[in-house]
């Protein structure tokens, strides 16, 4: 991932060479006291990797899937910071005493380009692993986090010091950890009314009222999703629609006794079809064994 960061950084310097050079070359090279290009470089050097806490989040991304639920650990989102200096030779047609003039041109010429994208534009991703990112990659071109002393860094890789700035892209890193498969919830109990005090968490009795939304899934024999399939409860005027996944969610549905009670649920998979009807109980609890029942969830078949 790291690897294809890198060559995105790449692409993007590129795509909008120097007007006044014939070509330059970008590497991600230490820029010790080893480092001589013999070609006009612009050095990429990746100094820093850690997280980013700032964007960190415990909220884990929810899948749904076949009647099924599966949670997915938040991915841990890096921040990846480079260096970035510019390495002008005399070959490009210019005297030796002008090419601190040339390096200043190139990182001025770099700055402005990525400078240009607070986050990084799709077409210039490399690789798969950096596809579909949410949110999109924030990049942080010379920013004022970054050396604290730019002289010990040169003097620790042993060169002399030379002008530089830095740019911090954010990636996210999927959690290496299992995922969670769960049941999908098909029912939710709403209680109102008034508490016993001000403190205390339970409603009284005479004033309580109990309301439910129903959710299921409508395929058809093949167990494929049905979509935009109309599902109603005639008897309390309630209507929705089903999305490209065939799930529903219904409601508020009001038992007034609290007891469970039985409803003829309404399917129709377009307005040139009849009605499909099931006998669904609210909330689900029954063990009926007739055909048209439906006792364990809302999940519904299509013939």
């Amino acid at each position: 991932m790291i690897h294809d960061l890198s060559q995105t950084l790449k692409a993007i310097l590129e795509a909008e060479p120097p007007k006044s050079l014939d070509s330059i070359q970008v590497l991600f090279d230490r820029p010790d006291d080893k480092f001589n290009p013999t070609q006009t470089t612009v050095d990429l050097f990746l100094y820093d990797i850690r997280e980013d806490v700032e964007l960190r989040s415990n909220k884990p991304t929810v899948e749904r899937q076949d009647g099924k639920v599966i949670l997915h650990r938040p991915p841990l989102r890096v921040a990846c910071s480079y260096l970035v200096t510019a390495w002008p030779v005399s070959e490009s047609g210019l005297p030796v005493q002008e090419l601190p003039l040339q390096e200043h041109y190139l990182l001025s010429h770099v700055l402005s380009i990525l400078s240009k994208y607070p986050t990084i534009q799709e077409e210039f991703l490399q690789g798969s692993s950096l596809e579909g990112q949410q949110p999109p990659l924030p990049m942080i071109t010379a920013h004022t986090e970054g050396f604290k002393n730019p002289a010990e860094f040169w003097t620790a890789i042993g060169n002399k010091m030379r002008p530089s700035f830095t740019v911090t892209v954010t990636i996210s890193l999927k959690a290496a950890t299992p995922e969670i498969t769960e049941k999908m919830v098909i029912t939710k109990r709403i209680n109102l009314g008034q508490r016993t005090s001000p403190d205390a968490e339970i409603i009284s009795p005479s004033t309580k009222e109990e309301f439910f939304h129903i959710g299921g899934r409508i395929t058809n024999t093949e167990n494929k999703p049905v979509e935009n399939a109309t599902v109603m409860l005639p008897e309390l005027n309630i209507i929705t629609t089903t999305d490209k996944d065939g799930l529903y969610i219904l409601g508020p549905i009001e038992l007034g006794d609290s007891e469970p009670r039985e409803f003829e649920l309404h399917v129709r998979r377009s307005v040139s079809t009849a009605s499909t009807k099931f006998t669904i109980t609210v909330p689900a609890s029954c063990t009926g064994t007739e055909p048209n029942r439906v006792c364990s969830n809302y999940d519904l078949k299509l013939q």
